[in-house]
Formats: structure tokens, sequence, C-alpha cells
């Protein structure tokens, strides 16, 4: 049934109808509505689970970790400097091979103290080996929520589903909630097949020594490429039951006879397709490529989306400071690889909430780089000094 809902508690409805057994959490904006909401379907006895007010985010991640080790469904949710405090649990969470499943609410890193939406939090843990799927919509939320504890589950994996805090989380948006039933006979009762139980005592993540810690991370990275037909698959799946798809790995938005594809992740795509329905309509030759899943990367999928492509700009919301461009530098190593040369250009904006609006975005597609040769590269211009520039040159015209 489709009800005007705000996108933390949309979630938190989401969350709701996958049973979860554990819940924990310490605040911190923008995921506070989430927690508080299943606070309130716990305390009125809506959802019968465990609901722990953790003492910090590395007090939640760990509690989630003793539970699903013990057999429990679970679910917490962080953003920023609590998804950082996180970051020593989250290892051993995606080590350990527990099916966690995690909102990220986006949200730039201090310092300066920043509480709107970028990609850096995510992205400094991405080598952390959990899935990351990045959404653009809170229906997309929804959705992606319930599938994640199918993957999760199937795969052996923790899953963090990445939305943009503030721009989905406080936004008002309609949303199709599914029934119980339909939820259900998607998600089946979780089973952990490694649960800890005194009657059949084991060791779960004893000692590793050098002759066979190798092979742990090796069989990490095996699950997460054999993960990615299983996104695929389930996404498929819900499509077939709720008669909606979210793409899988990446979805296209006019890619036929596109010369230039602008690829990005989370919510900016939606004003991307915006501006590429505009310049499609004006003849331009340009399509866009939405990267919903992060981790594992898509390598060959992107290749096979990009192999006709004469351009392509790479809008990221996150920095690695010191080299530039997160997802352009993948992207390059995997055109690389599959021995394709298109040239990648890597704009960084959106950092510290600052606004991508479609006049910024056509103007980063109408010019070429501003940057030095070999430059790797570049931030977007702020959509102010945009509109100032414009002036100026209308009245200088």
């Amino acid at each position: 049934m489709k009800q005007l809902l705000e996108g933390s508690l949309a979630v938190a409805e989401a969350v709701r109808l996958c049973l979860p057994q554990v819940v924990a959490a310490y605040p911190i904006t923008p995921q506070t509505h989430i927690i508080e909401r299943l606070a309130q379907h716990v305390a009125n006895g809506e959802l019968e689970a465990e609901f722990i007010n953790a003492e910090s985010e590395f007090g939640a991640a760990s509690i989630v970790l003793g539970a699903v080790a013990a057999g429990a469904r679970s679910f917490t949710a962080t953003a920023s400097q609590g998804l950082l405090l996180m970051t020593e649990v989250l290892y051993n969470i995606a080590g350990l091979r527990l099916p966690v499943v995690m909102i990220c609410a986006n949200r730039a890193v201090g310092a300066p103290i920043n509480i709107f939406s970028d990609h850096q939090d995510s992205m400094s843990v991405r080598d952390a080996g959990w899935v990351q799927l990045y959404v653009e919509t809170n229906q997309e939320a929804v959705d992606t929520l319930i599938q994640a504890y199918r993957i999760a589950e199937a795969c052996g994996l923790p899953v963090m589903v990445c939305m943009d805090g503030f721009l989905l989380t406080h936004t008002f948006e309609p949303v199709d909630l599914p029934t119980q039933a339909m939820v259900d006979g998607f998600l089946p009762p979780f089973q952990f097949s490694r649960t800890l139980d005194p009657v059949r005592p084991m060791t779960l993540g004893g000692a590793s020594e050098a002759d066979n810690f190798q092979e742990y991370r090796a069989a990490q990275q095996a699950a997460m490429e054999d993960a990615m037909p299983v996104i695929e698959a389930f996404d498929a799946e819900f499509n077939e039951q709720f008669g909606r798809e979210h793409g899988g790995l990446l979805q296209p938005c006019h890619l036929d006879g596109a010369e230039t594809v602008l690829l990005g992740m989370g919510s900016l795509m939606g004003v991307v397709r915006d501006v590429v329905d505009k310049l499609r309509d004006q003849g331009q030759a340009v399509g866009a490529l939405r990267l919903r899943c992060f981790r594992p990367f898509p390598a060959q999928a992107l290749a096979r989306y990009l192999a006709s492509a004469k351009r392509i700009i790479v809008l990221e919301k996150a920095i690695s400071i010191g080299a530039g461009g997160i997802v352009a530098a993948e992207l390059r190593a995997a055109l690389h690889q599959a021995g394709i040369t298109t040239p990648v250009e890597s704009v960084i904006g959106g950092l510290g909430g600052r606004d991508l609006t479609p006049d910024v975005i056509e103007a980063l597609f109408q010019k070429s780089s501003e940057n030095e040769a070999g430059a790797t590269f570049r931030f977007a211009p702020d959509h102010k000094s945009l509109t100032r520039q414009n002036e100026e040159a209308m009245n200088n015209g």
C-alpha cells in the first residue's frame, strides 16, 4: 500500500517487516529516526525483538555481531563518525562471514563538523568486506533493505545499504510498503549454519597463523565475486513478486548511441537522468549509468555497458585525499583490464551536502576538463558561482 513517508520511517517499516530479533544502535544524525521508530515498534509490541540502546557505535556493531553469531537476525544503522567508530568491528563481522544488515545514512566526515550528505563515510570502509548497495530513492531503500537480508543470508556476507542523509532520510516520498505476507514469501526465516550453541561447543573467529590467514581472505574475495549474480538474481526475483526492480548491479539510462556517459551513485542520479533527458531532446548523444553495487565492484558489467562510450564522466561524492576520485580510479582499472581506452573524467562534487544541481551537471557535460594535462580529477563548480558566471557572461554578451 502506498503511503507518504519520510525516508527514515519507510526504512524502519521495511526493517520491521524483515522480523529482526535484535536491534542495536547508538543515535547519530541523520539515522536517528530509523532507530526511534524501531524502538517504538518494540515498545508497542509491533515487533518482537530485543532493542538495545548501545553506549556507542562500537558497542552497537559488537552487539549485532554477537546476536547474529547466536542465530538471531539483527539490524543496526549509523552514519559518519559513527561508522568510523565501528570500523574494527566491521572488519570482524565480515571476517567471521556474519550476515549482518546495516543502513548507512551517508553523511560527511569531520573535521570540520558537517551533518549533511556525501559518501565519504561508507567509502572509507570500502575494504572491510561488506557488500555496499547505494540507493537512489526511498522506495529503493525499502526494497533494497528487504533484498539485503536475502543477499546476506544466502552469501554469508554482511550488507551495507547506503542512503543519502537528509536527501533521502528526511525527505517525504510516496512509498509502496509490502505486506508482511509478501515479505515472508520473499525472505525465509533466518537459519545460521554456524550458530554458537553450548550444546555444540565450537570456536568462531579464533586465532589464525600465517600459514592459513591468506586463505580466509581468498575465501572472502571468492564470496564477494559469487555475490554479484546473486544480487542480480534476487533483484529480478523481487521484481517478479513485487513488480519493482532496481537494476541489480547497474542501472542504465539512454546508453544506446551514447558517446558521453555520466556515471554516479545514490540520489544524485535522479537529477542526472533529468539532465540526460533534456540533452537527449536537444540531440546530444549522452547517457547515464547508475552504479548501484559498489562492493563487489562489477568490473565486467561496467566494461560491457561502457564499451561503446567515447567519454565517461564519473560524478563522485567522496574523495581519496592525495589521490582523487575513488570510483573513477577503480573504473579506469576495470576498463584497462578489458582493453578499453575510453577517457574517464573524475568530478568530485556534492561534498558536505553541496547541491549538484541540473545546471551544474549540464555544465560538466558541456565543458571539457579545465585541469592541466594529466590531472586525474577536478571539483564540480558551486551552483552559486556558476550562476554568477552565467549572469556575467550574459551581461558581457
